[in-house]
């Protein structure tokens, strides 16, 4: 099935402002979520344009771009780590979703997301996996997956001994280990289970 089958499927029922929204970072033990939300015109097709995570980081840099040229409309949303904390992830990353449409100029008739619901008066499709299978979503995990890495990367400057630039805060057994050595420090989600398991002994993060 095409990228685009599922946009085109849409367009064709009359659907003609499609904004699809995506996040990055859910999965991490360290910094924020971030969403983006992209409308593509009808009939545009962005060559290379898949799935953020089967990209290399110069490859998404690259569609970054291209997007916010050729896009009809982009947003995002930035949700820190204190909201996260207090509201947990999931309700966090919905209200980063919400950020990232409220940020655009047009209002879709129509919104394709990735297994997540929306409380908001828009009409929206639930497609799995839908950052391989909708241009739309795959569009909006490429402008949440590179600001997203642009943040770790000022982290990092600011907090180097944690190695952010190379592992973006998800858990890796290098962070783990840079946790257990000097512990948690200000971007770090205290209510996440690694974070709040750092009285494990050093043997068992080295497993």
């Amino acid at each position: 099935m095409s990228l685009f089958s599922y946009d085109e499927f849409y367009r064709k029922k009359g659907y003609t402002i499609i904004a699809g929204v995506d996040e990055a970072g859910r999965g991490c033990i360290a910094g924020p979520v971030v969403a983006g939300a992209v409308i593509l015109r009808d009939n545009l097709r962005i060559e290379g344009l898949r799935d953020s995570k089967k990209l290399s980081g110069q490859q998404r840099k690259e569609l970054f771009w291209k997007i916010m040229l050729e896009a009809d409309d982009v947003g995002f949303g930035v949700i820190d780590v204190r909201d996260i904390e207090r509201i947990n992830i999931l309700e966090a990353t919905k209200k980063a979703m919400i950020k990232a449409l409220e940020m655009l100029k047009l209002r879709p008739q129509l919104i394709m997301i990735d297994a997540i619901k929306l409380d908001i008066p828009l009409k929206q499709i639930s497609i799995k996996k839908g950052d391989d299978r909708s241009a739309s979503i795959a569009a909006a995990s490429v402008i949440a997956k590179v600001l997203r890495d642009w943040i770790m990367e000022y982290y990092d400057s600011l907090y180097p001994y944690y190695g952010f630039k190379k592992h973006r805060g998800y858990c890796t057994k290098e962070h783990l280990i840079q946790l257990k050595l000097y512990g948690p420090c200000p971007i770090h989600r205290k209510t996440f289970k690694h974070v709040m398991d750092l009285e494990l002994p050093f043997d068992s993060i080295m497993r």
